[in-house]
């Protein structure tokens, strides 16, 4: 019987001991923050680790993640400030920097950030025309974030960035943005098209002025090289010529050079009046046609008149 009492008392102080150690020691996860109270009273915050804890006197009042969290935030009704209504959902981020504040500054600090992200978007979305919303979101992100960062710092919590997900207009509203994007495109078109046509007369005409004037250069130069060359031509005529003449007038004073001079007249006289024969059908004869030693005088006669050397 005593045996019996013995163990059962053995049995009930192991699992007094198995409670104790099961109360006292706390494994707290990495990324993680356990708020401890002792008899409910804030004591201390545990990181990540192995605790030992006061059995029944100290426990884990609050647990909190210190990881990063994405809050959704629902599709609410904003008016912008041309008075449209919009549909508009987002998420934010956030992240428990001080988890004695985040237990004991206010109840749920996850559902407050959103109603207030909710409150600052409607008053941000209301500042600006409807146009401006699909253009600012950067902007609208940033002053969201700005706004709740204010209000959460005394809760321990960094509110780190804010994401518009949707913009989502009435129908009727996105029927006439859409008209007025596909008047907008082919005001544009026109424009392009015009502008195209314009480029292409100016390229014409520009193509047309620089045509002309490289013809007129042309021209230009052709002249210029053809009077070049006459000149160049009757130059070298004329020097040729003077060249013939002074050498005829140094044969005329060598020996022999009368004889010569008056048998080359003979024969060019004899020539062209050969020609005179063919081309005309009335040939007038001289007189003294058979008088060739006469004609050959006069010929010499004129060719003594200027001396040699006025050549």
């Amino acid at each position: 019987m005593y045996d019996n009492f013995a163990f059962w008392v053995s049995i009930a102080t192991a699992i007094v001991v198995v409670l104790i150690i099961f109360k006292s020691a706390v494994v707290v996860p990495q990324q993680s923050a356990y708020v401890i109270e002792s008899l409910g009273k804030y004591s201390r915050t545990l990181r990540a680790g192995f605790h030992i804890l006061i059995p029944f006197i100290e426990s884990a009042a609050y647990r909190h993640s210190l990881k990063e969290l994405a809050v959704d935030i629902p599709e609410q009704i904003c008016i912008t400030n041309d008075n449209v209504q919009v549909g508009v959902d987002g998420v934010l981020y956030m992240q428990v920097l001080d988890p004695e504040r985040a237990s004991y500054g206010i109840s749920d600090y996850a559902f407050a950030i959103s109603q207030l992200a909710q409150t600052t978007l409607r008053s941000e979305i209301g500042k600006i025309a409807l146009d401006r919303t699909f253009e600012e979101r950067a902007m609208i992100n940033a002053n969201v974030v700005s706004e709740l960062d204010k209000a959460s710092d005394p809760w321990g919590v960094k509110v780190l960035r804010y994401e518009i997900k949707n913009i989502n207009p009435p129908q009727d509203v996105l029927t006439a943005m859409e008209k007025q994007m596909r008047a907008e495109r082919e005001k544009r078109a026109v424009i392009l098209t015009s502008e195209g046509e314009r480029d292409a007369k100016i390229n014409e005409a520009e193509g047309e002025k620089q045509r002309v004037i490289k013809e007129s250069e042309a021209v230009k130069q052709q002249q210029i090289n053809e009077a070049q060359g006459e000149a160049e031509a009757i130059l070298a005529v004329a020097t040729a010529t003077a060249e013939g003449l002074r050498r005829v007038a140094l044969s005329l004073i060598t020996e022999g050079g009368d004889a010569a001079m008056q048998l080359r007249i003979a024969e060019a006289y004899v020539q062209q009046f050969g020609n005179l024969a063919k081309e005309g059908n009335t040939l007038v004869v001289p007189s003294n046609l058979t008088d060739m030693s006469s004609m050959i005088a006069l010929a010499t006669t004129i060719a003594k008149k200027d001396p040699p050397g006025a050549l």
